[in-house]
């Protein structure tokens, strides 16, 4: 086993020796022989449907598309919530309960890059809010990102911002029994030793990583994939890929679940549709391709 799962296992025990957020991070990353893959759809697939302003559906109608799918849970992106009051929150919770469709997790679109302090500080503070937000509906991870650099910043000082960040967030989330998952979203998290030079230095079991299968753009997509699955506490799969300097492929999402296996991963795999078909005609087929490769 890599010494940064060990690590990171070892700390995630600790905290999960806490009753009060052992029930919620125990199922998520149970270390076991073998791997423990979850399936949940990314509510970001149904984007167009799902707009706030122009949108045809709800989270309510998308838990009802999820729910005669073979699936284990259902993923909801903050972005599509019409009300972030206690009782929204609670109904939402209830119903994809009810649906047998749990909320597996909540992403979050962030940005902990920003040199001015001020904007930074709204962006913690998003995290902070959408942290306790997604403890009320019983996720296990909130996805957050990093960002990119800003004109005539450095990698260096723009990662400490980061850590620095992630550093103020984490407290919150233990608290919450929720876990930050830092994404491959390009800018600074662009390959896998740049998104690890950000997770390592947090000494925090409530952090980990979203390993977003599509969003490498290097020469090894795949490599970049493994490399990153010992952090990895939930995983967004695309059915596309970007190897750099060669036109988008689709993905081997046999080889995805292989490597997702291969590295032990505990959690929720999320289909994160993007492609040009039409979601409500894709995603079912995806779905039970998935279901089918995951068992």
């Amino acid at each position: 086993m890599p010494a940064p799962r060990r690590d990171f296992l070892r700390s995630l025990a600790a905290l999960a020796a806490s009753p009060a957020v052992a029930a919620a991070i125990d199922p998520i990353r149970r270390p076991g022989p073998t791997a423990d893959l979850k399936l949940s759809l990314a509510a970001y697939s149904f984007r167009q449907y799902l707009d706030i302003k122009k949108g045809s559906m709800t989270l309510f109608d998308f838990i009802d598309f999820a729910a005669d799918l073979p699936l284990d849970a259902v993923e909801l992106t903050s972005y599509y919530f019409a009300d972030t009051s206690g009782a929204y929150l609670d109904k939402l919770r209830a119903y994809a309960e009810r649906k047998r469709r749990p909320v597996s997790g909540v992403p979050v679109g962030n940005t902990f890059t920003l040199k001015d302090d001020a904007r930074r500080a709204v962006e913690v503070q998003k995290v902070k809010d959408w942290t306790a937000r997604a403890a009320r509906l019983g996720a296990k991870t909130v996805r957050i990102f990093a960002g990119n650099l800003e004109k005539s910043d450095t990698l260096a000082d723009a990662q400490k911002r980061v850590v620095d960040a992630l550093n103020e967030c984490c407290p919150v989330a233990e608290r919450a029994g929720v876990i930050l998952a830092m994404e491959n979203h390009g800018g600074i998290t662009d390959t896998a030793e740049h998104l690890l030079d950000l997770v390592r230095p947090v000494r925090s079991p409530a952090l980990g990583v979203n390993i977003d299968t599509g969003n490498f753009r290097t020469a090894d997509p795949y490599r970049e994939i493994a490399a990153i699955v010992p952090y990895g506490v939930v995983a967004q799969v695309k059915t596309e890929i970007f190897p750099a300097g060669r036109p988008k492929e689709d993905a081997d999402l046999a080889r995805v679940v292989r490597i997702l296996k291969d590295g032990n991963f505990h959690g929720y795999a999320a289909l994160e549709y993007e492609a040009a078909e039409d979601p409500k005609v894709a995603v079912p087929r995806y779905v039970r391709e998935l279901r089918r490769l995951i068992g």
